[in-house]
């Protein structure tokens, strides 16, 4: 057997080995994008842009991120806060993230809207846990997980949670 039988022969072999490890994965649950995301050895992070009627849209293509007007202005005081937040300091953060929400949602804060402010900013509830879940969702959803969970809002338990994406990556468009 020549060198060149060899090496054929152990690259038929490892390329099986891959294609099982492969339709492990799957058994498993990964999605073909996150299996896509894995080869990629380098993987990009557009750019988050914010309009100014506060819109999300991820590079070149603009591909909007939808979120719901409270999700929204969550993420946004993540946002203003790179250093990150401890949920059970929401309480202080509550007046902020009034504002916020008022200029995301500019037809008005009804006492409902005022109730869901207050909830998420309660520690003791889990509406700031649903919240970021719903961030993640969504980021996941158009972006490969390896890249999803820097636009996400994440941390260990008691220790501040924050957005890891860096800050010069996202625009704050002002026109």
């Amino acid at each position: 057997m020549t060198n060149t039988d060899i090496n054929e022969r152990l690259y038929r072999q490892l390329m099986e080995e891959v294609k099982e490890r492969i339709q492990k994965l799957k058994e498993y649950g990964m999605s073909e994008k996150e299996l896509t995301s894995l080869l990629e050895s380098d993987p990009t992070f557009p750019q988050l842009i914010i309009t100014r009627n506060y819109k999300f849209l991820l590079g070149d293509n603009r591909v909007e991120v939808r979120l719901e007007p409270l999700v929204k202005a969550v993420y946004l005081l993540f946002l203003c806060h790179p250093e990150g937040i401890i949920f059970k300091n929401l309480p202080d953060y509550r007046h902020e993230l009034t504002g916020i929400y008022s200029e995301v949602r500019p037809w008005g804060l009804s006492d409902r809207a005022l109730k869901s402010i207050e909830d998420v900013t309660n520690p003791m509830l889990n509406s700031i846990n649903e919240k970021c879940a719903r961030i993640r969702k969504v980021f996941a959803g158009v972006l490969p997980s390896s890249v999803a969970r820097y636009y996400s809002i994440s941390g260990k338990r008691g220790e501040p949670k924050k957005i890891s994406l860096p800050r010069d990556l996202v625009i704050w468009e002002t026109d």
